[in-house]
């Protein structure tokens, strides 16, 4: 288990830019978030969150700017932030000719978790994410919905300080999407921090400590859900209405997905 470290940002952009030829994907973000948060990430189609998300994991280097994760600058020290990160993506990749168990211990040798804590932190996920019964089972014949917890399980098998998700409730039914819910609440009681982006605003609103909001690549806003209420003036709205107003999309179908093509 590596230690959190509370006297250090888990997560930390500067300047953080990404360009592809004339487009500008994401602008100079800036943004710093503390241990114990559970950090909502929102914005329209094609905003910019994933694309920020995969500069923030390492997966795609930006044009100009740092990120670092626990400290831990990506550019200058990436196998030290990687260590650190669990990363879940909208539509996560599993090797369908493995099972649920045979894919967690490929994850475990990845990342180097110890033998003789491995098997414990597997089957403890197995049995929280209720697998165990498929867990023998080819990833191939898995739901959306359960593909999912594998991808989650995954990913906090390694004990990451920081956990990325991009659309984690995705296929979950509404019991599971629970579950996930209080772990991911656990997770950030433990002092570590969670970065979420969902375009399911009431997730956001009901259970992320801040929200960053994200649209054609400029982070417009950031704070509470009453800071964000402050800064349009509006008491009691709900962060789909505020969502609506700072991204100037109140005239736009709001039933659409919120979510990057």
């Amino acid at each position: 288990m590596i230690p959190v470290t509370l006297d250090v940002l888990m997560l930390a952009a500067a300047g953080l830019t990404k360009r592809y030829g004339p487009l500008t994907a994401v602008d100079h973000l800036d943004l710093s978030v503390g241990p114990g948060e559970l950090f909502g990430f929102l914005g329209p189609n094609g905003a910019g969150k994933t694309t920020t998300i995969k500069m923030l994991v390492g997966l795609l280097r930006p044009t100009a700017g740092t990120a670092s994760v626990a400290g831990f600058d990506l550019a200058q020290d990436p196998e030290a932030a990687k260590r650190r990160i669990g990363y879940v993506p909208d539509a996560a990749f599993l090797y369908e000719k493995l099972t649920a168990r045979e894919f967690l211990e490929f994850s475990a040798d990845l990342y180097q978790v110890p033998p003789e804590s491995r098997k414990k932190r597997i089957e403890t996920y197995l049995q929280l994410f209720q697998l165990r019964d498929r867990a023998s089972d080819l990833l191939a014949g898995y739901s959306r919905g359960m593909r999912q917890k594998v991808a989650l399980a995954a990913a906090l098998l390694h004990d990451p300080q920081v956990l990325f998700l991009d659309e984690p409730t995705v296929g979950l039914d509404p019991r599971s999407a629970r579950q996930m819910k209080n772990i991911l609440l656990d997770f950030c009681r433990e002092g570590k921090t969670v970065f979420l982006s969902t375009h399911i605003l009431e997730i956001a609103e009901q259970m992320c400590t801040r929200i960053g909001i994200i649209d054609h690549g400029k982070l417009i806003a950031v704070g509470t859900l009453d800071e964000l209420r402050q800064m349009v003036s509006a008491d009691g709205q709900s962060l789909e209405q505020i969502f609506l107003q700072l991204t100037g999309s109140q005239d736009e179908d709001v039933a659409a997905p919120l979510v990057e093509p």
